[in-house]
C-alpha cells in the first residue's frame, strides 16, 4: 500500500481513495486470483449488511431474531466468520430477505 501511495493515490484529511489502491492491487495476479476466490462471500456480507440496514435493524436486534449473539453478527459482518449454511439459512427466514 505504501507503493501505491507514493505513486500517487488520492489521499483526503481521513482516507485514501479506495478504488486507486484496488486498481493498483489487481493488476498483481496473484491478489487478483485470491480476490476473484472471495469475491462471493463478501458480496454475501455486503447484501446480509444492506438488508440490515434496510429494515432499520442494529446487529443486536438481528441477533436477537435469528436467536444468536451480537458477535456472530458482528464478525460476520466484517468477514472474519465462516458461517454455515445453516447460519445464514436463519438470517433470511427471519428477517425475509
Amino acid at each position: 500500500i505504501k507503493k501505491i501511495l507514493k505513486r500517487g493515490a488520492k489521499m483526503s484529511k481521513a482516507s485514501v481513495d479506495f478504488s486507486v489502491i484496488k486498481e493498483e492491487l489487481m493488476k498483481d495476479n496473484e491478489f487478483k486470483n485470491e480476490y476473484e476466490k472471495l469475491k462471493p462471500r463478501y458480496e454475501l456480507i455486503s447484501e446480509v449488511i444492506k438488508a440490515r440496514r434496510e429494515l432499520n435493524l442494529t446487529q443486536e436486534e438481528l441477533a436477537c431474531r435469528i436467536g444468536t449473539q451480537k458477535s456472530n453478527i458482528s464478525r460476520l459482518e466484517s468477514g472474519n466468520y465462516n458461517p454455515s449454511l445453516d447460519f445464514l439459512s436463519k438470517i433470511r427466514k427471519r428477517n425475509s430477505y
